[in-house]
């Protein structure tokens, strides 16, 4: 099992920057597998939850979705066990709980059914 704690969503204004963790615990991302992904989604309300950015560990290939390229950067760092997620120039459209998940093999998935650990989500504001 891999357990997934998000941290670092608020408040922010229009043309900000924030910076999400994802740390895990329970295994270490080198151990999960070398086919493992992580990734970060984001649902706002009344909407589906919206692929944001992927990483595949063994490779740190990314992957983003089409609203947050060039704005958005993923990253790992092994010997901390945890993920990030730089957000720059945000929009109010970015509004959302962001989630961090991992995917246990097959490679980097926009889709959120295809990864198997979630974290429990942190929000985060972008005011205009």
């Amino acid at each position: 099992q891999v357990q997934l704690v998000e941290s670092g969503g608020g408040l922010v204004q229009a043309g900000g920057s924030l910076r999400l963790s994802c740390t895990a615990s329970g295994r270490t991302f080198s151990s999960i597998g070398s086919s493992a992904a992580m990734g970060w989604f984001r649902q706002a309300p009344g909407k589906e939850r919206e692929f944001v950015a992927a990483i595949r560990w063994s490779s740190a290939f990314t992957y983003y979705g089409d609203s947050v390229k060039g704005r958005f950067a993923i990253s790992i760092d092994n010997a901390k066990n945890t993920m990030y997620l730089q957000m720059s120039s945000l929009k109010p459209e970015d509004t959302a709980i962001y989630y961090c998940a991992v995917r246990r093999s097959g490679g980097y998935s926009d889709n959120d059914a295809a990864y198997d650990y979630w974290g429990k989500g942190t929000q985060v504001t972008v005011s205009s």
